[in-house]
C-alpha cells in the first residue's frame, strides 16, 4: 500500500483527491487548517466522508507550522505528496497578502524542506492560470513566459514554481507543478462565481457581472481535474540526460525533474453563457448586476492541454453544462433548497 500526503485535504479539491487515492489503495495522510476563509461545515462535511476510511489519517494544522511537515514526513515516509493547501482568491489577496505569503510561500518552504530530508518518489504541487498574468496569446501553453502576475495572489504561486525547481534542480526530487483552470463542481468553494450565483439565483436576488459579462473562463470540471491529477502521479518527470534535448512542446527543465501541466477544458467559454447554463440548471432567470473589471482579475483564460494528453493519453472532457447541473444538484440537496 502506497502513501500519500495531500495538504488541504478538507478542501474542494482535495478532499476530491483524497476520496480517489482511497478507493485506489492508498493510504492517505491529510493535512488541513481548517481556517474560517469560507464556511468550516462545509470543510467539516468533506473531512468526516474521508475518515469513514480506515486508512485515512487526519492532521489539523497549518502546512507553515515550523517543523509540522519535517515530522509528518519522517514518521510517514509518503511516497506521493499532492500539496493543495494554499490561501486561495485573487480578490482576497488584496484585502490579505499576508496570509498568501505564509500560507503559500512560507508553506510550500516547509514542504520542500521536508521532502529534501525524506525524498518522496514524486511531489505534485498546486498552481494556477493565474500564474500566466498579463500573456494575452491563448490557448496559454505551458511553455509560454509568465513573467506579469496580475495579483499577489498568483506572485505566489508562480513563486511556489521557481522555489520547487530550485529545489528539484538542487536535490534531485522529481516535481510536478499544476495549473489548475477555473475549477468548479459539487462542494465548490462558496467564494467562486457559481457557488455565488446558483446561490443569489435560488434567492431571487441580482448577480454581480463583472467587465459587463465580456470575461472568458476555461472552466475544468473537478472530477476530471482529479482524473488528470491521478495519472500524474503515476508520470514522475525525468531530468533530461546530459546533451538530450528536452521535446518540442514539454515544460520539462533541461536541469531538474521538474514540469508545469496545464490541467483545463481546452475551451474558453463566455461568461454569458456560463450564466445561461446556471439558469437552464435552475429553472430561473438571472438579474444581471454589470459591474466594471475587477482589480487583480483577466479577461480570459484559455488553457493548451495538450501536454497533459501526451503523458497520460487523457483529456477532460466534461462540458459545462453538465457540470453546472450537477453543481445546481448537489447545491440544492445540501442546502435544502
Amino acid at each position: 500500500m502506497r502513501t500519500a500526503l495531500v495538504t488541504g485535504s478538507a478542501g474542494f479539491i482535495g478532499s476530491f483527491v483524497c476520496a480517489r487515492l482511497l478507493r485506489d489503495g492508498f493510504r492517505v495522510i491529510g493535512v488541513d487548517a481548517m481556517t474560517d476563509y469560507y464556511e468550516v461545515s462545509l470543510k467539516q462535511r468533506r473531512l468526516a466522508q474521508l475518515l469513514q476510511s480506515e486508512h485515512f489519517r487526519a492532521v489539523e494544522d497549518f502546512v507553515e507550522t515550523p517543523g509540522l511537515l519535517m515530522e509528518l514526513f519522517a514518521a510517514e515516509k509518503p511516497d506521493v505528496v499532492v500539496h493543495l493547501a494554499a490561501q486561495a482568491g485573487v480578490r482576497y489577496s488584496i484585502e490579505n497578502p499576508r496570509s498568501y505569503l505564509e500560507s503559500n510561500i512560507v508553506g510550500t518552504f516547509e514542504l520542500l524542506e521536508a521532502a529534501r530530508a525524506h525524498p518522496p518518489q514524486h511531489m505534485l504541487l498546486a498552481s494556477t492560470s493565474s500564474a500566466f498574468g498579463a500573456n494575452t496569446e491563448m490557448p496559454y501553453r505551458e511553455t509560454d513566459k509568465a513573467d506579469h502576475q496580475m495579483s499577489f495572489y498568483a506572485a505566489t504561486k508562480k513563486a511556489t514554481e521557481n522555489m520547487a525547481h530550485s529545489y528539484a534542480h538542487l536535490f534531485g526530487l522529481p516535481v510536478t507543478m499544476f495549473r489548475f483552470f477555473t475549477v468548479y463542481g459539487p462542494s465548490g468553494r462558496p467564494d467562486m462565481a457559481l457557488f455565488k450565483f446558483t446561490k443569489a439565483i435560488l434567492e431571487d436576488r441580482p448577480i454581480d457581472v463583472y467587465n459587463h459579462g465580456d470575461m472568458k473562463r476555461d472552466f475544468t470540471y473537478v472530477e476530471d481535474l482529479v482524473e488528470a491529477i491521478r495519472l500524474l502521479i503515476d508520470v514522475p518527470p525525468v531530468r533530461p540526460a546530459e546533451g538530450e534535448a528536452v521535446p518540442e512542446g514539454d515544460s520539462l527543465s533541461p536541469v531538474a525533474p521538474w514540469r508545469v501541466v496545464n490541467i483545463g477544458n481546452s475551451d474558453a467559454v463566455q461568461l454569458t453563457d456560463f450564466i445561461a447554463a446556471i439558469e437552464q440548471a435552475t429553472g430561473r432567470k438571472a438579474v444581471r448586476n454589470l459591474m466594471p473589471m475587477q482589480a487583480g482579475d483577466v479577461p480570459a483564460t484559455w488553457a493548451d492541454a495538450r501536454l497533459l494528453q501526451t503523458l497520460t493519453g487523457y483529456a477532460p472532457k466534461t462540458g459545462v453544462p453538465e457540470g453546472v447541473a450537477r453543481f445546481v444538484e448537489w447545491y440544492r440537496e445540501y442546502y435544502r433548497v
